[in-house]
């Protein structure tokens, strides 16, 4: 119930201070003609039009507080000074000062709290040297009202900002939460991939011997050439069975079905990934020079991988207002990568454990590349990496 009601309030915020006003508008309007027969001279010669002018140019610049707190306490300071010059003495609507003077203190910086606070008290001040007879009792009196305000905003000030961090805090740490989970189902696959090629690797190595057996046996002994033909045969079956067991755990939270028989990305899907990033926070720029040139599949998904984990890098270390530029040059005989940001990611502290740079560089590798990665001149980092361009298949 008061989810529901807090969401109302932040979705009708206008509303909302309207209503929170209006109390002193209507005060106003009741005891409006009073000033205009006991007031000062300034009152008496406004008249009631004149001071509902007054009173309306105090409470109406209430309703945008929330958004502009320090704009509005100046609307209202300006307003009351010349309230002041004018002799029009304090009428009810001059609650808009505290007003608007809690507004100032919950929602803006200390400094700027100070500042508000201070023009309040000279407001104070002027008012009680013109209006009361005892003027410096009156004000020592009246400043318990607006320090207690200030007080009270600077207490909801910090209070906000206190929850607003305990938020933060939550969601870092489900999103860590979330990022061990799969980092520890990184490594169990992993895992299972290593026992993948050791089975396979195994199997393959009886068949090769049960094959060169069968052709030394095939003239001489035709039954043990049949054995082992058979054991060729059963080893095939066990080595496909135990492949499909293990893909079938890596293809596990993989995604649906139907991204399991996805081609896999390449040169093309650059576009896409870089619009991934973007939505995700990272400002980045793509470019392509050069003949484009046809690729293996292989080396495409090599290419895609790279500006994929160095962009995945400049996201994570590169910090808050990060940029990143991805450049692709079609040369003669090789194709180069330049990913490069602005953040702090060469100051960044690194996960022990990191594995980004080193597969990199084994997948450049495979492909007779080469990757150089290091700090930029003036901030940030940049990964160069030069490919030579194979024939596709």
């Amino acid at each position: 119930m008061f989810g529901r009601l807090r969401a109302w309030t932040r979705r009708h915020s206008k509303l909302v201070d309207a209503l929170t006003v209006s109390p002193v508008a209507l005060l106003s309007l009741i005891t409006i003609e009073a000033f205009t027969v006991s007031g000062s001279a300034g009152a008496k010669h406004a008249g009631v039009p004149g001071l509902l002018l007054v009173s309306a140019a105090l409470i109406v610049p209430l309703v945008w507080r929330r958004d502009h707190p320090r704009e509005v306490f100046a609307v209202v300071a300006t307003v009351s000074f010349v309230q002041w010059l004018l002799d029009i003495i304090m009428l009810p609507a001059n609650i808009a000062v505290l007003v608007a003077l809690y507004g100032v203190a919950s929602r803006c910086t200390l400094r700027w709290a100070l500042a508000a606070g201070a023009v309040a008290e000279l407001g104070l001040l002027l008012a009680m040297l013109r209006w009361s007879p005892d003027a410096w009792g009156s004000w020592t009196s009246s400043s318990a009202f607006i320090v207690a305000v200030w007080i009270a905003g600077i207490y909801a000030n910090t209070r906000r900002r206190y929850v607003d961090s305990l938020v933060e805090r939550a969601e870092r740490a489900e999103r860590e939460r979330d990022q061990q989970a799969r980092i520890a189902a990184a490594a169990e696959r992993a895992r299972i991939a290593r026992e993948l090629h050791d089975v396979v690797a195994h199997n393959v190595s009886v068949m090769v011997v049960q094959a060169d057996g069968a052709g030394y046996a095939l003239d001489s002994d035709p039954e043990q050439a049949r054995r082992a033909l058979q054991a060729i045969s059963a080893t095939g079956r066990q080595a496909l069975a135990e492949m499909r067991r293990l893909v079938g755990v890596l293809r596990q939270d993989a995604g649906s079905p139907r991204e399991e028989y996805a081609p896999q990305p390449g040169v093309a899907q650059l576009g896409d990934l870089v619009k991934q990033v973007r939505d995700s926070g990272l400002p980045t720029e793509f470019t392509v020079s050069g003949t484009a040139r046809a690729l293996p599949e292989g080396e495409q998904l090599a290419v895609y991988r790279i500006v994929q984990e160095a962009l995945t890098n400049a996201l994570k270390h590169g910090g808050p207002g990060t940029r990143a530029w991805v450049e692709l040059t079609y040369g003669r005989g090789d194709i180069e990568l330049r990913i490069s940001d602005d953040g702090r990611g060469a100051a960044a502290p690194r996960l022990v454990g990191g594995h980004g740079l080193i597969g990199m560089r084994e997948r450049a590798a495979m492909y007779g590349g080469s990757v150089e990665a290091a700090p930029r001149p003036g901030g940030g980092f940049r990964v160069v990496v030069r490919i030579p361009i194979a024939m596709a298949a």
